[in-house]
């Protein structure tokens, strides 16, 4: 059976204002785990880490980890003194982490989310080679500390608009590679993945092949979520193929639904997409998306 999680921001405006509040919104939504922020985790004090991992255990709730890194910490940055910062911050992450007993770590965690050429400006292929020979580079450094702790990194595959280095599966599994780590997966994210694959299928195959997926995002075209309205999504034909090469990992729920917060600007959500929901019909949405995944699950007779 797959293993379903909700991601943090989909809390966010949604009036669980708490991390106590959060936990126990996603426990009662009939998901596996929550994935946090990263960042968020590194950013408290060991005292407050350890309060969500025993709120979340005593919950039954598992835990992951999502989030990249900003222009002051890009590891594939042409400045050795960012790409320093950008290690060591992922060296400490990744203790953090270690220390919830959160073991999977995902997101642009091979640059800057968002970080995208200056308007006007060329980027040729030799600046994308260059960029990407450090943050495989740095990666490699943090990839060592990784696997002490025994945390697996994703690295998300994301749209043109959200970053240049990795916009197909065949990119995310080529750069995961080249870290020669066997703690380095690759991300999949049904929103990027509708809109630079040419087919989902066959993408979720090849990552497969190579047997790089780490983790599997979920949202809508338009970033609701699945199975809470109508759809042109081939969610038949994702899932399916999920089922064919037999995964059993983790699935992450990651709808963006609010508009007006810092986050909304940055997913660029310009419309209420909530239907101006309360907690509970946010927990509705998604017992039900849950309920819609696992039923392509159960499909298979299993």
């Amino acid at each position: 059976m797959w293993k379903m999680g909700i991601h943090n921001c989909y809390w966010i405006g949604s009036g669980c204002e708490s991390m106590d509040q959060v936990l126990e919104a996603s426990a009662g939504s009939g998901v596996d785990y929550l994935e946090v922020s990263a960042a968020a985790m590194e950013g408290l004090d060991p005292g407050q880490r350890e309060r969500i991992r025993q709120k979340a255990l005593g919950l039954g709730l598992g835990l992951s980890a999502n989030g990249g890194f900003g222009p002051e910490t890009d590891i594939a940055s042409d400045d050795p003194a960012v790409r320093r910062r950008g290690i060591e911050l992922a060296k400490r992450i990744i203790e953090g982490l270690s220390r919830m007993d959160i073991t999977s770590w995902s997101g642009v965690v091979y640059g800057a989310w968002k970080m995208l050429p200056a308007p006007g400006s060329i980027f040729t292929a030799d600046h994308k080679k260059q960029a990407w020979e450090h943050s495989v580079n740095s990666l490699k450094e943090i990839l060592r500390t990784a696997g002490d702790y025994q945390v697996t990194l994703s690295l998300e595959v994301v749209n043109r608009y959200e970053h240049y280095l990795l916009n197909t599966a065949e990119e995310g599994v080529r750069m995961a590679e080249e870290t020669e780590s066997g703690f380095c997966k690759v991300l999949l994210d049904s929103f990027h993945m509708n809109i630079e694959e040419d087919d989902m299928g066959e993408a979720i195959r090849h990552a497969h092949m190579h047997d790089k997926i780490g983790e599997i995002h979920i949202g809508e075209a338009n970033r609701r979520v699945p199975g809470t309205g109508k759809s042109h999504m081939d969610w038949e034909g994702f899932f399916g193929t999920l089922r064919d090469i037999g995964y059993e990992g983790m699935i992450t729920m990651e709808p963006f639904l609010v508009q007006g917060l810092p986050i909304s600007s940055k997913i660029c959500v310009w419309r209420d997409l909530s239907r101006q929901a309360d907690p509970e019909g946010f927990a509705d949405m998604i017992r039900t998306g849950a309920g819609f995944i696992r039923g392509f699950w159960a499909a298979d007779g299993k």
